[in-house]
């Protein structure tokens, strides 16, 4: 009598594309050095904010997305000819585990700015909620990537500022976390992964893809393509490990938390205002929030909503005073 295989039998012969797996591994590689820029600015190489804001930001939101996109994209091909439960199963308990690894350690290590859903606990929810979409027409699973990519824009609420709901990301304050990747709108980011995977396997794309045989080249961005969670967990505690024993060494100049309040709120001002207009309207900042505890309480992470209201009510009021001391036309 002949054994039929199973269906994790018959997905384990489909061979690995290779150039999803180097696509991964250049995406972990471009995360690893947007950490290390991080790293440079926690130990005080870096101007404070630096990585926060401009093309930084932006840096790290394409690296998030295309490291998720990808993730839609493995989703479709490691189940296309139906569910490995058995393989699906151990491989969300490891992401899972190393999720919550992830936000224990940074609640001991930074616990006002800890990751409570960061890109791990993405890829979980997006693991599970993404099944449902496995049958779906891939152009629809696309239509639905827009929506999802689309919901913060329309759907944002007071309502979601509470803290059991900031991982939904229709929040419309920003939580304050050192990874923060919620499902809206980055679970669109997955879908449209399984979206076009799944049009490259009704097309033929990914036989063709499968073919391909990248050099030499390649062989380190395959290797951590292929051993992704590995590498994530692994990159950041090695990187800001070699940053802190250079520190100690070679420790970065010591600044002022005035100094380092005016260079972060200068970056932060200059993505929609001139540099006359940011030098101004920090010091008058600074100088406002010097004449009671505010700063101090900011420094210390207060979240009350009394801090909010009085940084609030000085940023309106410093932008207007400023807009009164630059002559009309000499500044953004």
């Amino acid at each position: 009598m002949t054994m039929q295989p199973t269906t994790d039998q018959l997905q384990a012969r489909t061979p690995r594309v290779k150039v999803i797996d180097i696509a991964r591994g250049v995406a972990l590689v471009a995360m690893a050095v947007y950490h290390f820029a991080w790293d440079l600015e926690f130990f005080g190489y870096a101007d404070p904010g630096m990585t926060a804001f401009g093309g930084w930001k932006l840096f790290a939101r394409s690296i998030a997305s295309s490291f998720l996109f990808l993730v839609g994209v493995s989703l479709v091909l490691a189940h296309a000819k139906g569910i490995r439960w058995r393989g699906f199963r151990k491989r969300l308990a490891m992401v899972v585990a190393a999720a919550a690894a992830i936000s224990v350690a940074t609640w001991f290590a930074m616990p006002n700015t800890f990751i409570f859903f960061g890109i791990l606990h993405q890829i979980a929810f997006a693991s599970v909620v993404g099944l449902a979409f496995l049958r779906l027409p891939p152009l629809l699973t696309l239509a639905a990537a827009v929506l999802v990519i689309l919901a913060p824009i329309y759907l944002r609420n007071d309502a979601f500022n509470h803290p059991a709901l900031l991982w939904i990301g229709l929040n419309t304050v920003a939580p304050r976390s050192n990874d923060f990747v919620p499902v809206f709108p980055f679970f669109g980011a997955v879908l449209a992964g399984m979206g076009v995977a799944g049009l490259a396997l009704k097309s033929g794309l990914y036989d063709r893809l499968a073919q391909l045989k990248p050099g030499t080249w390649s062989k380190p961005l395959d290797f951590f393509g292929r051993h992704s969670l590995a590498f994530y967990l692994i990159h950041q505690p090695v990187l800001i490990s070699l940053v802190w024993a250079w520190a100690q060494v070679f420790p970065a100049p010591v600044e002022t938390r005035e100094v380092g309040f005016l260079k972060s709120c200068q970056i932060s001002c200059e993505q929609s205002r001139d540099t006359d207009f940011c030098t101004r309207y920090c010091v008058c900042m600074l100088d406002e929030l010097q004449k009671d505890d505010s700063l101090d309480r900011l420094y210390a992470s207060d979240q009350s909503p009394e801090l909010k209201s009085r940084v609030g009510d000085t940023a309106a009021m410093c932008t207007a005073r400023t807009d009164g001391e630059i002559p009309s036309g000499g500044s953004q």
